[in-house]
């Protein structure tokens, strides 16, 4: 009997298959370098340094952050997004936040709000997984330091008004965080159109890099205030038992994934341009033309819930009726080779707004190479399981 072919729809968990580029950088870091960085003077450990500023000015340069010096890097999204809330909410601040967010965001603030004397607002969102602006604005008081939003939910795909709730806030003392977990390498970013003062985001996703790699932008003027909660070896001011004052160092304890960002740095030196979110000839058009091709397709099938907008991102939640979403996927890789995410996604409350709480939803990514012929495949795949189950 012949194997499947593997046809991929969990993009949004972590983007496959991984250039040729970044899989031929982490080799040669690993056969011809394998050195720490920031750790030794002598030729490796200066080209492994080599490689994280490059890196840095890569990202900051996509973002059009104001210079490399504004980006730390970290091992996943979780741990950056973790470094800033911890590294900048204070006893006694309060925190607007979404109903759309990832556990990365809600459960360090809940972590905060039960243990930090921190107070936190929680903003709903519509049925089709939509924050509104005004809400958001609505919930900002005067003990307001934080608001913490995703750019796009890991659930629905649909994009939030980020740039309309950090315009509104660029003139004052509350600092918007943006989770670009699912954005980033998909929907061009600059945080200063965008008023975004601090940005989180993995490098595995849409970005293309590889596990293990991420991002945290923080805007110059709080490099001072955001504090270090991890210590340990920066490579740097060794004689002293404090952390480093200067950002990114003092949020950079112990080794960073040198291979990881190798292979990222490739990523990003094979496409050519100064932006992320343009690497893999034009992503984001592509992006936009699977999103329409998926919910079009799918959006006829006779028993089948499609939750959420169609936007630019490549991302359909879905039910089918009679069936848990763990049973589709159940069938989808064990019939159709065809591998896609089922359950709530890691995100607490969105489900609650959508409907779809108990069991969650099936979720269906797509990515740089995903093909038509796989966007075919699952929208077949999808109409012929619910056929047999509304028999």
């Amino acid at each position: 009997m012949q194997p499947k072919r593997r046809i991929y729809f969990d993009n949004a968990a972590t983007s496959w298959p991984k250039s040729e580029s970044l899989v031929k950088a982490i080799a040669a870091y690993m056969t011809d370098c394998g050195a720490a960085s920031g750790r030794g003077s002598y030729r490796s450990a200066q080209h492994a340094g080599e490689i994280i500023v490059d890196v840095r000015a890569r990202i900051a340069a996509s973002i059009s952050a104001e210079s490399r010096n504004c980006i730390s890097l970290h091992s996943s999204g979780t741990v950056a997004l973790n470094a800033a809330i911890h590294g900048l909410v204070r006893p006694g601040d309060h925190v607007v936040t979404t109903a759309v967010e990832h556990n990365s965001v809600l459960r360090p603030l809940e972590f905060l709000r039960k243990n930090r004397e921190v107070e936190l607002t929680v903003v709903p969102c519509d049925e089709a997984g939509l924050v509104q602006a005004e809400n958001v604005l609505a919930a900002i008081r005067s003990s307001t330091t934080l608001v913490a939003m995703s750019h796009a939910s890991n659930v629905t795909g649909t994009i939030q008004p980020i740039g309309e709730v950090g315009n509104h806030l660029r003139n004052s003392n509350v600092v918007l965080l943006c989770d670009a977990a699912q954005s980033l390498g998909y929907v061009p970013i600059d945080v200063n159109l965008l008023g975004v003062r601090v940005l989180a985001a993995p490098g595995h996703k849409g970005a293309g890099g590889p596990l293990g790699t991420a991002a945290l932008y923080v805007e110059p003027s709080l490099h001072e205030a955001i504090i270090p909660t991890i210590q340990g070896g920066t490579g740097s001011n060794s004689e002293s038992l404090d952390m480093p004052t200067h950002y990114p160092s003092k949020l950079e304890a112990g080794n960073l994934n040198v291979p990881g960002f190798a292979g990222w740095l490739a990523v990003m030196d094979a496409d050519g341009t100064d932006s992320i979110s343009q690497h893999n000839l034009g992503i984001f058009e592509r992006s936009k033309q699977l999103s329409h091709m998926l919910r079009s397709g799918l959006s006829g099938v006779p028993g089948v819930n499609i939750y959420g907008c169609g936007q630019s991102l490549p991302v359909v939640s879905l039910t089918i009726e009679s069936l848990s979403p763990l049973e589709v996927a159940t069938i989808l890789s064990s019939d159709y080779g065809i591998e896609t995410r089922a359950g709530l996604h890691c995100a607490a409350l969105i489900h609650q707004y959508l409907g779809t709480q108990q069991h969650g939803t099936l979720r269906i990514s797509a990515g740089a190479a995903t093909s038509d012929a796989d966007v075919a495949a699952v929208i077949e795949a999808i109409s012929e399981i619910a056929a047999e189950v509304a028999v």
